[in-house]
């Protein structure tokens, strides 16, 4: 049986840091190993202790959130990271994506999202809204990103911008499991995308969606 899925939290605001661990910290899946104060700390604390996930909070003093999320994805490429904002569009955080980040959450989000949200990324699953996602984007052309794909791959890529689960696209694609794991395996090589949240950037920039 696999141990608990372990959680560095980065947040600078020490009373919110101790809440998340604490909550983070309650569930018998999860355990925080560390916490830290600012993105430099995060890094090093990430580097030694090799987390399952990183919750960090996007503006931090030393280094903000998109440079520790650089850092640690390019240390640790099977560690997750999920930001925190305070707004649903916040310039940061499609530098985060870009970044490496698998997601981005509210920092009002309920508790019991949170916890989900820590438990969705380390699935593999990426936790973005495609309304709020438009909207950091804004309006875009198609671009030549997509040329080279196939009209199936390019299904899958549009039902993964749009939010649909591996479940939802191989049900509405009428395709097996195997297969819908091949189209997204080459959609991440084609587009040079490190993960799921990094499909969806590429399929809004490229006018899909």
């Amino acid at each position: 049986m696999s141990g608990p899925i372990r959680v560095l939290v980065a947040e600078d605001q020490a009373l919110l840091r101790s809440s998340l661990s604490a909550l983070l910290d309650a569930e018998d899946d999860l355990e925080v190993v560390a916490q830290a104060a600012d993105g430099a700390e995060a890094v090093r604390l990430a580097t030694c202790l090799r987390p399952d996930v990183v919750l960090t909070d996007i503006r931090m003093p030393v280094c903000d959130g998109i440079e520790a999320t650089r850092l640690i994805r390019a240390a640790l490429p099977d560690t997750r990271v999920l930001v925190l904002t305070m707004f649903e569009v916040d310039e940061y955080v499609l530098g985060a994506l870009r970044a490496g980040a698998s997601g981005f959450l509210l920092k009002d989000a309920e508790p019991q999202a949170v916890v989900d949200a820590v438990r969705t990324v380390h699935c593999g699953q990426s936790l973005l809204s495609p309304q709020v996602l438009a909207r950091l984007i804004g309006p875009v052309a198609p671009g030549p990103g997509i040329e080279g794909l196939t009209p199936r791959q390019t299904d899958v890529l549009r039902l993964i911008a749009r939010g649909r689960s591996n479940a939802e696209i191989e049900a509405e694609l009428g395709i097996t499991r195997a297969t819908c794991r091949t189209h997204i395996t080459a959609l991440l090589a084609r587009l040079g995308a490190r993960d799921r949240a990094q499909l969806v950037i590429a399929a809004y920039e490229a006018g899909l969606v």
